[in-house]
């Protein structure tokens, strides 16, 4: 029952994924929150314990890679000297690096509210979110092509049907 609750809630929030409006996001975010305690079979002590630790968790996972990204972006790749080249590549194995230590340290914190079972379930569930939103952003892509073409087919029947 739960699984189809969590499809449905992502069917429904695929709709405004394009927006990025914050109620969107919001509807994004509940359907992750279901989704991993769903999988992770969160008590809802654990729930209380685990949700801020994952919360700062992501937060600081999130500042690290938009750093790196800020700095890939301002790079100039097609005309990088050798030297830059080198500090970009440097940069991101630091910035793997930094993303290394921070999960190690919040393993730690995860393992101390949940199970090491639930924590590689984190994992899957974290992995299999993503992947989800990926296809319904996929769909509705094909969707929206799928209704352009049409839309060009009418014009072009009305064209014909004019002359």
């Amino acid at each position: 029952m739960k699984r189809v609750h969590i499809f449905f809630m992502l069917f429904f929030i695929s709709f405004g994924i394009f927006a990025q409006n914050k109620d969107a996001m919001k509807k994004i975010e509940s359907a992750r929150i279901a989704l991993i305690t769903e999988r992770l079979g969160l008590t809802p002590d654990q729930a209380e314990k685990f949700w801020p630790v994952y919360r700062e968790y992501n937060l600081q996972r999130r500042e690290i890679r938009e750093q790196f990204r800020t700095e890939r972006e301002q790079a100039d790749v097609q005309n990088m000297s050798e030297e830059e080249s080198k500090q970009l590549v440097q940069k991101s194995m630091d910035m793997k690096q930094k993303e290394l230590n921070l999960e190690k340290e919040y393993s730690k914190r995860l393992t101390e509210v949940i199970s090491t079972q639930q924590l590689f379930k984190l994992k899957n569930a974290e992995k299999d979110f993503q992947q989800m939103l990926l296809n319904r952003i996929q769909e509705q892509r094909q969707m929206q092509d799928q209704n352009q073409k049409m839309m060009q087919r009418r014009e072009m029947m009305k064209d014909r049907n004019n002359n």
